[in-house]
């Protein structure tokens, strides 16, 4: 029997790949890989065998069920498969849920952990999750609960930390969430900033408040995948962006 690694892609740019996870894709014998996997796939070596488990919204090639046995068998017929995951794997990617599959069926595995968009997305766009005297915690949540899970988030609790809060799926269910928020506490005022496609030719932010992002979103047509960043941090862009432009003018002269 073979083993399994859990990948993390990272944000998709292969930049941003580790040398580990690198390694792995070319050595593997079969990757299974994502939708958001993105420019990491260019990456994969010619002739390697791919099978593509990518799932949106509303259509999954494979249901997690499925993906969680295809790892087990492809275990038993190959000695290196790679399941390619944008992201970090344990950071929504279900990558624990395969991992406890693979456990209990005696299937060796590794972790390899990748950058999570939760925090290199906002950091593309000079979004800084933590900043001293502005946040010194980041909250991370997932913006779409199952249906058996949808009281899982203490939003009372969420609503009156005083960190940043980042909302990863979180489109679909932006008006519930932004509601929860502004029900249980959390000021109106607060600066919201969604990202959509980071680190994508079509990467594009859209900024507003608590109180007004529910509008202006519809307004923009923002549409999944994207990263919800909620709180001050938000702010701090503009000082860098500035900041940003200043040393390359001066670089320039």
């Amino acid at each position: 029997m073979g083993k399994v690694y859990l990948v993390g892609a990272g944000p998709g740019d292969p930049e941003l790949l580790s040398l580990k996870a690198y390694r792995l894709i070319k050595e593997a014998d079969v990757i299974l890989i994502d939708n958001l996997v993105l420019g990491v796939k260019e990456l994969i070596p010619e002739g390697k065998e791919v099978i593509d488990t990518g799932k949106t919204a509303k259509k999954h090639k494979y249901t997690q069920d499925a993906i969680n046995a295809l790892l087990v068998d492809l275990s038993e017929k190959y000695d290196k498969v790679v399941r390619l995951k944008g992201g970090d794997p344990y950071i929504f990617g279900r990558g624990g849920e395969e991992a406890a599959v693979l456990k209990a069926s005696g299937v060796d595995f590794e972790v390899v952990p990748g950058i999570t968009s939760a925090v290199a997305v906002p950091a593309s766009f000079s979004i800084p999750l933590t900043f001293r005297g502005i946040s010194s915690s980041v909250t991370i949540i997932t913006g779409h609960e199952m249906d058996e899970k949808e009281d899982s988030i203490n939003w009372e609790a969420i609503a009156n930390l005083k960190g940043t809060l980042v909302i990863l799926m979180g489109v679909g269910n932006l008006v519930t969430n932004v509601d929860a928020l502004l029900e249980h506490g959390m000021r109106a005022e607060t600066p919201v900033a969604m990202i959509e496609n980071g680190f994508t030719a079509d990467a594009r932010l859209t900024v507003g408040t608590l109180g007004t992002i529910v509008a202006v979103a519809a307004k923009e047509k923002v549409n999944p995948p994207a990263v919800i960043v909620i709180g001050d941090v938000v702010n701090v862009r503009e000082k860098l962006t500035q900041e940003n432009k200043l040393l390359t003018q001066i670089n320039a002269d």
